[in-house]
């Protein structure tokens, strides 16, 4: 068992949940998170912005002055067979792709044990 951990865009979860459900996996978790990657301003890309008039100059001088800025993201995860990470990974970067920075990022880790709670039944009969 593995557990598969995506962090995306919040704007992304209704697709990512669909997507999901519909190829059969449609236990998970889903949790509002702030975050931000290793990426920092562009300050040419604001100043270009600002000059075409898409950007008020308050708004630039925000993001001037908080390169350390938490984003909004949501978090996923799932426990999955081994098997089925590849085509879990492939569902989540197929809905979460837009060729632009912030797209998210997965994580796979190893799962030693699960347990139900209400049955006691453990691993793959647990989920």
């Amino acid at each position: 068992m593995k557990e598969v951990m995506a962090i995306i865009r919040q704007n992304k979860v209704n697709q990512t949940k669909e997507a999901l459900v519909k190829e059969g996996f449609p236990a998970f978790t889903c949790l509002k998170v702030l975050g931000r990657g290793k990426k920092t301003v562009d300050l040419s890309l604001i100043q270009d912005i600002v000059d075409s008039g898409e950007m008020p100059i308050s708004t630039a001088g925000e993001a001037l002055t908080e390169p350390t800025r938490l984003i909004s993201k949501r978090f996923f995860t799932l426990i999955v067979e081994d098997d089925d990470v590849d085509k879990v990974v492939s569902i989540i970067i197929d809905t979460n792709t837009t060729d632009n920075a912030g797209d998210g990022k997965i994580f796979i880790l190893p799962i030693e044990e699960s347990i139900r709670v209400r049955s006691g039944e453990k691993n793959a009969d647990a989920f």
